[in-house]
């Protein structure tokens, strides 16, 4: 009997020595041996992933109605017979975690025709991406987002990296994938605030580059929220295409992929100065709402850009404002370790209106010398 066809890319996204798919579709999981060994073949491969994600892994190869599984679809195979395990959270995103994978790879005694595949959210992805960059000078990697922030964002662009005592973020490589298997029906699963930060980095992307998108993003939010599949999945497809535009033209961060970085200079003071209590999506919502006023009162935006972010995030379930804050001070701070940061001014990708950023070639971010407005666009979000 002939096999179906396999799943075309919905994305082909081009980096400085050559390109990598991403394959997006419900249900295209199931077609991920194939995928693979369309795209590396021949090679030793091992899961990295998360405890909470291995139990979703589990369900999806042996429960028939798991909601990862296509209604009445058959047995998938394995996505490879080796895993590796680290605890959920960005707590696991760490140089010692780094070092314990790594090891565990050379005692499994994984050589240069081996590949990682990195199933979860972020975390995953930036973890295992540091850990291929690395490993026998690097091996390559295959994504498999489970997140909406990892499907969108994180998993695309070939950033890795790990967190440390100084901030996030500062010690990584760039380290792009061999292929990406996006399935949407992983969203079906995925706990209710992990979804809302999530649906920050939409917010981002919408903000950033498409007004139209912003457009669709308001007139569907209710169906978001109730995770519409077919609605979920333009979304993803959405923003997927945006971020590899970006990434395609800027690979190395040095122009116009700063642009991504709008809400994240708030967003990475805020998730430190909470020692990451705070998801990372649910940081970006709020420093969208910090740096859309900043952007107001600099004369960048038009007046009405804030309430309009904020609007939205709020009909999206996202929190605008922080409770339990840390101070100014801290938040501050913390700021100030960024690695936009210079010579005590900091920088931000500021918007001047919805799909259009503030500067442009040669000046993609806007120096903010002035700590009073960066006070009071703080406050905007209840840190005081």
């Amino acid at each position: 009997m002939t096999p179906p066809p396999l799943s075309q890319p919905t994305v082909v996204v081009t980096h400085g020595t050559g390109s990598y798919p991403v394959y997006l579709a419900p249900g295209v999981l199931g077609e991920f041996p194939s995928l693979v060994s369309r795209h590396i073949p021949d090679r030793t491969a091992i899961v990295i992933t998360d405890r909470t994600v291995e139990r979703e892994i589990r369900g999806w190869e042996r429960d028939a109605n798991h909601p990862w599984r296509v209604p009445g679809s058959a047995d998938p195979p394995p996505l490879a017979t080796r895993r590796c395990t680290i605890a959920p959270g960005e707590t696991s995103k760490t140089r010692t975690e780094w070092s314990r994978l790594t090891d565990e790879l050379l005692a499994q005694d994984l050589r240069r025709d081996s590949a990682l595949i990195a199933v979860g959210g972020g975390v995953v992805g930036d973890l295992a991406g540091f850990v291929a960059a690395t490993y026998m000078r690097g091996i390559p990697i295959v994504h498999v987002p489970t997140t909406l922030i990892a499907m969108v964002d994180s998993s695309i662009g070939g950033k890795t990296g790990v967190d440390t005592a100084a901030g996030k973020n500062l010690v990584g490589a760039f380290h792009q994938p061999m292929i990406i298997v996006t399935d949407p029906r992983c969203l079906l699963t995925l706990p209710e605030d992990e979804l809302r930060a999530g649906l920050g980095e939409v917010v981002k992307h919408a903000i950033l580059a498409d007004a139209a998108y912003f457009d669709w993003l308001e007139r569907h939010a209710t169906q978001l929220v109730e995770r519409d599949l077919d609605t979920l999945t333009h979304l993803v497809v959405e923003s997927v295409r945006i971020k590899a535009e970006i990434v395609e033209h800027d690979e190395r961060d040095r122009g116009r992929r700063a642009h991504l970085n709008l809400g994240h200079t708030v967003a990475h003071g805020l998730e430190h100065a909470t020692a990451y209590r705070l998801r990372h999506g649910s940081a970006v919502a709020l420093g969208l709402v910090a740096e859309s006023a900043m952007a107001e009162e600099l004369g960048l935006a038009d007046t009405a850009l804030a309430d309009r972010v904020q609007a939205l995030l709020e009909r999206l379930g996202l929190a605008t404002t922080l409770e339990d804050a840390p101070s100014a001070d801290m938040v501050l701070a913390a700021m100030g370790y960024d690695k936009k940061s210079s010579a005590g001014t900091l920088h931000f990708a500021l918007p001047a209106n919805i799909g259009t950023m503030a500067g442009g070639p040669g000046r993609w971010t806007t120096p903010v010398a002035g700590i009073p407005i960066i006070r009071r666009a703080l406050a905007r979000v209840g840190v005081d």
